[in-house]
């Protein structure tokens, strides 16, 4: 737990809303170690009081607790600014300047070294890491990497041979915040520790598997980022692929951080990858254009005015393996979406009884902005006569417990410090995702969208129905939806 945990990129809006906040949410639940030290390292001619000035005000607007003075105060003092450019300067001088810290603070010559920079920025920086003497043998050294992690494959394996050259696997710790939400988390507690469930999730069992992840907002002020990736690589990529790897999973024979993202890859693994002909068949994009109340995709600052970028993808999934074999899991994510949710919803199999066909059973996990558990299963409905019902149990945990659950971010900096890999994506879950995820994009390379094809506030176009009503079924959705199927 001891450690110098190094920020390139210390005044960026990413270490000023996620990190620092989550810095000051760790020690308000005292999880920061007495030897440890932040060294924000920023370009900008500050020093550490003034640093430290921002960093509050950060914390007062951005925690999830209400800033308490003598906590701050314990924070502060792990606190310290280092101006330097990560791009021309000596990094010598850095490597002095943290071997001052390691010898204040008493960490053990441990040191993770955070790049909330630009991804350009990510080999040029590891590369000095190795250069300029930045390692220690005293102690670890970790990399923690936002994504995106390459724009391609092509581009990731570059990027992971650059860091893989510094840094062994072990050792890197590539973020998908998705993987520190507690609903994400909780996924595999209640996949292996429920009899009632496990043993069911499989094609015997189940009917089909939806994967939702909608938002109400535009791309906002991410334009200029969000136009060069599209929902495909900014969404399904990461997030939601990783989403399928873990319902989809075999159970582990050991529940370790190898073993998990072992059982992970062999889902990415296991997709099928499309053919040409297969995407314009099984994949649906969108771009949202003008609303009542709202600016067209090509409108939005920093958005190419005759932008080919999607804001939204439908699509089938086949996962060929003996559990999966011939279920379909249907995906949606798009901007601009009628609700604000992210969830899974599993339909099991119709179960007859005594000549009534009874509704599907129906289990939802539901990750954001609700947390919990949603189960529709069948009962007899009072009275005399024989009549099946579906009831509904709805398990709300940030409902039970406040809104106040941990932040991803929090999860993700404590897991780091301790060397737990768990929620993070190992190379081979990203090559296995990209490698997916390259043959719809090489495939829309010769296909031009008719951009925009949805209002602000649809699901997507309407070509997107399709997708399911081709095996006679309709899109599904728990939080905030008007769907009579739940």
């Amino acid at each position: 737990m001891n450690n110098a945990f190094v920020i390139f990129g210390a005044t960026g809006d990413l270490t000023h809303r996620k990190l620092m906040p989550a810095f000051y949410n760790l020690a308000h639940e005292g999880n920061i170690p007495e030897n440890f030290a932040i060294v924000a390292v920023g370009r900008r001619d500050y020093d550490t009081e003034k640093y430290a000035r921002l960093v509050k005000e950060s914390i007062a607007r951005h925690s999830r607790f209400s800033l308490k003075e003598d906590i701050w105060e314990r924070l502060k003092e792990r606190i310290r600014y280092f101006r330097f450019n990560f791009l021309h300067d000596d990094y010598c001088r850095l490597a002095e300047y943290l071997r001052e810290i390691d010898a204040e603070a008493q960490t053990g010559g441990n040191r993770i070294y955070y790049l909330a920079v630009a991804p350009e920025h990510f080999a040029t920086i590891v590369a000095n890491l190795e250069k300029k003497c930045l390692r220690t043998n005293g102690g670890h050294s970790r990399c923690m990497i936002e994504k995106p992690f390459g724009s391609d494959l092509r581009t990731a394996k570059e990027l992971n041979d650059q860091i893989t050259a510094v840094f062994s696997e072990k050792n890197i710790f590539r973020i998908d915040h998705y993987l520190g939400k507690e609903m994400f988390q909780n996924i595999m507690a209640i996949r292996f520790a429920n009899a009632i469930f496990e043993p069911l999730l499989n094609r015997d069992h189940v009917e089909q598997v939806q994967i939702l992840s909608a938002e109400t907002r535009g791309v906002g002020a991410r334009g200029h980022y969000y136009d060069n990736a599209g929902e495909i690589r900014d969404m399904i990529q990461s997030h939601l692929l990783q989403l399928i790897s873990l319902i989809a999973m075999e159970r582990p024979a050991e529940f370790s951080d190898q073993e998990i993202r072992d059982e992970k890859v062999k889902v990415l693994r296991a997709l099928r990858r499309y053919s040409p002909d297969e995407v314009a068949r099984y994949v649906v994009r969108g771009q949202y254009g003008v609303g009542d109340d709202a600016l067209a995709y090509r409108d939005e600052v920093n958005v190419d005015k005759n932008s080919p970028t999607e804001t939204f993808v439908a699509m089938k999934l086949f996962i060929e393996n003996d559990r999966w074999r011939g279920v379909p899991f249907y995906l949606r994510s798009g901007k601009r979406m009628p609700v604000k949710a992210t969830e899974i919803i599993i339909e099991f199999k119709n179960a007859a009884y005594r000549g009534i066909n009874a509704k599907n059973n129906i289990l939802v996990i539901k990750i954001q902005p609700e947390e919990g558990v949603f189960l529709r299963f069948n009962a007899k409905e009072i009275g005399a006569r024989h009549n099946i019902i579906p009831v509904k149990m709805d398990f709300c945990q940030n409902c039970e417990i406040g809104f106040n659950s941990p932040e991803a971010y929090e999860k993700l900096l404590l897991d780091a410090m301790r060397g737990e890999a768990t929620l993070f994506a190992r190379w081979d879950e990203v090559e296995a995702a990209w490698e997916f995820v390259d043959t719809i994009r090489e495939a829309w390379k010769n296909d031009a969208p008719p951009f925009p094809n949805y209002r602000p506030g649809a699901w997507g176009p309407a070509e997107a129905e399709r997708i399911v009503a081709a095996d006679g079924k309709k899109w599904l959705v728990l939080q905030g939806g008007e769907n009579e199927d739940l």
